[in-house]
């Protein structure tokens, strides 16, 4: 499976410029306004869950954040990402890797992820997820997640998602993380249309 999740996302990035892609930010203002929220330190340790070519790790940098990893299962993903960073490329920690199998060799401060939980449909990736993000957190350790909505769309990419409410994301994260907030965001599209998400921020008990 995982091979195949790696060829499908590979392809997208293959053949469609990163600002066309339906989950295209200009600037990811709510994830930005959810790390103000939470006041980190510049030497936080963050890592971006499935960040592909997302401008976020830009604008981190930016911000001076010194200890940023960013994950992706498609490396043509993260070559966009270099490809605009250019020198401050070296400054990222990259990692090709589905997420589901992946074993994180240490801990960080901050798990961002938006829109790569809802693609995992089955029990067993869920499960998988978790593991990996009870190994790579730690007590007081923060979870930023953001989901489609329940009303929001039923695939993306063409694949199928699972859509959450708050109380459903905590859930399926389980009693070690403690939701702190969270709210809806109606992201436009590169194309206009309107897609309902869910944002979570979660705190590792």
């Amino acid at each position: 499976m995982t091979d195949a999740k790696r060829e499908h996302w590979d392809e997208v990035y293959r053949t469609k410029a990163a600002d066309s892609v339906s989950w295209y930010q200009p600037t990811p203002e709510p994830s930005l306004r959810a790390l103000d929220e939470m006041q980190l330190p510049a030497a936080a340790a963050l890592i971006d869950v499935g960040g592909g070519a997302s401008s976020l790790v830009d604008c981190l940098i930016e911000r001076g954040c010194s200890d940023l990893t960013v994950l992706d299962i498609a490396a043509p993903a993260l070559d966009v990402a270099k490809e605009r960073l250019q020198g401050d490329a070296i400054r990222v920690a990259w990692i090709v890797a589905d997420v589901t199998v992946w074993r994180p060799s240490r801990r960080y401060d901050l798990w961002h992820d938006r829109a790569v939980f809802h693609f995992l449909t089955e029990p067993q990736q869920r499960l998988a997820y978790r593991r990996a993000l009870e190994t790579g957190t730690a007590p007081g350790s923060v979870v930023i997640i953001a989901t489609f909505a329940p009303d929001g769309p039923e695939r993306c990419s063409g694949l199928p998602v699972q859509r959450y409410d708050a109380t459903a994301l905590a859930a399926e994260l389980g009693s070690a993380f403690a939701l702190e907030r969270e709210w809806r965001e109606e992201h436009t599209t590169p194309v206009g249309g309107l897609q309902p998400f869910q944002w979570c921020v979660f705190r590792r008990r």
